[in-house]
């Protein structure tokens, strides 16, 4: 039986679609607060759905009994967050370390977390319990897989983040010229699949981008060429979000404006060695461009 935490996002549903149709045992974590949409979409793939809160450990206890591995997907970030409910302290940090504790009381052999890329390096919260958590995964003596991956297309490719290609404007962090290793959250839903069962997994942080890193001003060429039109663009200097930074007060601001700090300085994957021990076909900003545009 494999668990899969954070299974109403969209990393982890992709993760219970993918199990589920292989044939695999699933449980899917949900809360009593979850969208019933997303909960009756886990439901229609035929996946067993246990209810937890990450502030009972009553709760964890149960829903790692009879499990032989755990895939965490879980963020409070960037869409489900509310402070002091659900926030970067007690979902990302305590909750997810629960969780981690539950897993080993209960005898799980593997747990599977989802984290983000190494590069980025600087000091803000979600990042530090990101890091806190991966180090309290390694020290616990359970078989770990720690994947890290780079900037998600769906999510920074979209108008969230001010690639708006409806509107015909984008937004750029940084120069343009930096390298990032765009990947789409289904290749690391795949990759997390892959890990149950890959030796190279076993005890190893994977950073994780795309087949190639490609700059802001590379995938804007490439989404002109496959929509036939020109975007305009607005840059965004590295000093201006890092003084966003320092202004900040809420943990999720401080956190999103380094994240969008961190774009501007580059988070280039190389992915050679990963994809010749993981064989997998890997979406390309190209592919993507095609999906979103038509």
């Amino acid at each position: 039986m494999i668990l899969v935490a954070g299974a109403t996002g969209m990393v982890g549903f992709e993760i219970c679609r993918i199990l589920a149709e292989k044939g695999k045992s699933v449980k899917a974590m949900v809360r009593t607060t979850s969208d019933s949409a997303k909960v009756d979409r886990l439901m229609s793939l035929g996946v067993k759905l246990v209810t937890c809160d990450l502030c009972d450990p009553e709760t964890l206890k149960s829903a790692c009994e009879d499990v032989e591995a755990v895939i965490c997907t879980i963020s409070a970030m960037p869409f489900s967050y509310q402070p002091g409910v659900n926030d970067i302290q007690n979902v990302d940090l305590e909750g997810v370390t629960s969780l981690i504790d539950a897993a080993k009381a209960a005898g799980v052999k593997h747990f599977i977390a989802v984290s983000f890329s190494k590069n980025f390096t600087s000091d803000f919260p979600l990042r530090n319990a990101k890091r806190a958590v991966e180090k309290h995964l390694m020290d616990s003596g359970l078989i770990y897989t720690i994947l890290r991956p780079s900037a998600f297309m769906e999510v920074w490719l979209g108008p969230a983040v001010g690639f708006d290609l409806a509107i015909g404007k984008i937004t750029v962090y940084g120069t343009g010229d930096q390298l990032i290793g765009w990947i789409s959250f289904k290749d690391v839903a795949k990759f997390a699949v892959e890990s149950l069962t890959n030796p190279a997994a076993r005890n190893h942080a994977l950073e994780l981008g795309g087949t190639i890193s490609l700059s802001y001003h590379q995938v804007i060429k490439i989404f002109e060429e496959v929509g036939r039109r020109t975007f305009e663009v607005t840059y965004v200097p590295r000093e201006a979000l890092h003084q966003q930074v320092l202004a900040a007060q809420d943990p999720m601001q401080k956190s999103f404006a380094a994240l969008m700090e961190g774009m501007a300085v580059g988070d280039p994957i190389e992915m050679t060695d990963t994809l010749r021990q993981f064989p997998l076909k890997l979406i390309s900003v190209h592919d993507y461009a095609k999906s979103v545009m038509g």
